[in-house]
């Protein structure tokens, strides 16, 4: 099964935007292997406009002079991927990524691209041009490298479908494919998926961006897509990791292997060399505040996408990114919830599926210390008699406990987590 657990890796996005050059993919490919492997990150993303040679930092270019081939689909810009000069496209890079034991992913936009049906290039095994599958009206209101297809017309699924050759045949493992979910086009989606069957090639689809989400999509994002984007895009600032609490809540009781509700991107480490917004730095994030997200997306379920640049990120990211109990909570756990939720005080729950123990997180929404004694039940324990004896481990600061009463008193600091792994005990 495609994303058994929910899928690892690094996206160029929040550090290098549209701009991200083959040394920077190969360097941070290079950092996670080494590092980050053994942990089970295992995917590098080559985000957006691979495909355009004057991309920008900032922004996006209207009307770019895209690289297509003969039959109007988009091929790395070679001044900034060198090995995919001759035709060869991502093949080398992707065989680089794979030689690592990573995969290789790279973003789409939905549709064809506009220059493709300005030229009327053919549209490849049809007698068709691109022209005549495309929907004029169906446009992003972000981007204007594409037009929509129309899927009424046959030669829309001979599109994609021969985009989508042309990626199994580079190699490609993961497709974050975009303007897909925000509006929800249920149509795009299931020819983006069918043309992933027709390749021959199993491919993670991920759809985005994901504003206002509806749950009445559910199986139909299930049925068509690996992961899925709840929210727009997530930056380095507290307001809008919190706005995740709601929509994690919301979606956490659904997720199961090969269906993702993803919280986006983790903006730690050193972000925004040449990115959309905001000058080159160190995630704004306090230490704190990326515990918080951290835990929040492992305790339910989101996929990991990291945006920093890894070899330069500070010590204590490569902490953040490893520690094990978090990540088992992402592999080997059930029951992810919500258990209270008031005022600043948030406590979520799960269980292992490996062992006895339970996993309980309490976060500090607030801008002051959080004090409180938390009754065991809150935390999802103290139901049955197996729980009168426990010990516990906060897995960030490391700190042990051992207990037999009926609650414990908590110390959160501002927008701050601790998370705990309970073991029942005998005596």
């Amino acid at each position: 099964m495609l994303a058994h657990t929910p899928p690892m890796g690094w996206n160029s996005w929040d550090c290098y935007g549209t701009t991200v050059t083959e040394d920077e993919v190969l360097a941070n490919a290079e950092y996670m292997a080494a590092h980050l492997g053994p942990y089970g990150w295992d995917t590098v993303v080559v985000d957006i406009q691979w495909y355009e040679p004057a991309a920008k930092a900032g922004g996006y270019n209207d009307g770019a002079a895209l690289v297509l081939d003969h039959v109007g689909r988009q091929m790395p810009a070679v001044n900034r991927f060198p090995s995919a000069a001759h035709g060869k496209g991502f093949a080398p890079l992707a065989a680089k990524i794979h030689a690592l034991g990573l995969k290789f992913g790279l973003h789409i936009m939905r549709g064809i691209p506009r220059q493709a049906v300005r030229d009327k290039l053919p549209v490849h095994g049809t007698g068709f041009t691109a022209d005549q599958v495309a929907d004029l009206d169906s446009v992003c209101d972000w981007n204007t490298d594409n037009y929509g297809l129309n899927h009424n017309h046959p030669g829309a699924q001979a599109y994609y479908d021969s985009q989508l050759a042309l990626f199994a045949e580079w190699g490609v493992d993961f497709i974050k494919a975009d303007d897909m979910v925000g509006p929800y086009l249920a149509a795009e989606i299931e020819s983006y998926q069918q043309a992933i069957r027709n390749s021959g090639r199993e491919m993670i689809l991920s759809l985005s961006p994901g504003r206002a989400l509806s749950l009445a999509h559910l199986e139909h994002l299930r049925e068509n897509s690996q992961m899925w984007r709840v929210s727009d895009d997530l930056w380095d600032n507290w307001d809008d990791i919190e706005a995740q609490f709601a929509r994690m809540a919301r979606w956490a009781p659904h997720q199961r292997a090969g269906a993702w509700a993803d919280a986006d991107m983790l903006p730690v480490g050193r972000i925004a060399l040449r990115a959309e917004r905001g000058p080159e730095r160190v995630t704004r994030l306090t230490l704190d505040e990326q515990r918080t997200m951290m835990t929040l997306w492992c305790m339910s379920r989101s996929p990991l996408m990291l945006g920093c640049d890894l070899p330069s990120s500070p010590p204590e990211t490569l902490g953040l990114l490893t520690n094990p109990d978090a990540l088992e909570v992402l592999k080997a756990s059930t029951g992810n919830r919500e258990l209270l939720r008031e005022g600043d005080l948030v406590i979520w729950a799960a269980e292992s599926t490996t062992s006895e123990d339970r996993f309980g997180a309490v976060f500090n929404r607030g801008t002051e210390v959080l004090r409180r004694d938390i009754p065991l039940r809150d935390l999802g324990l103290g139901e049955t008699a197996e729980w009168r004896y426990w010990s516990a481990l906060e897995s960030w600061n490391q700190e042990k406990l051992e207990g037999t009463g009926e609650a414990l008193s908590f110390e959160i600091a501002p927008h701050g987590v601790c998370l705990y792994r309970f073991t029942p005990r005998t005596t």
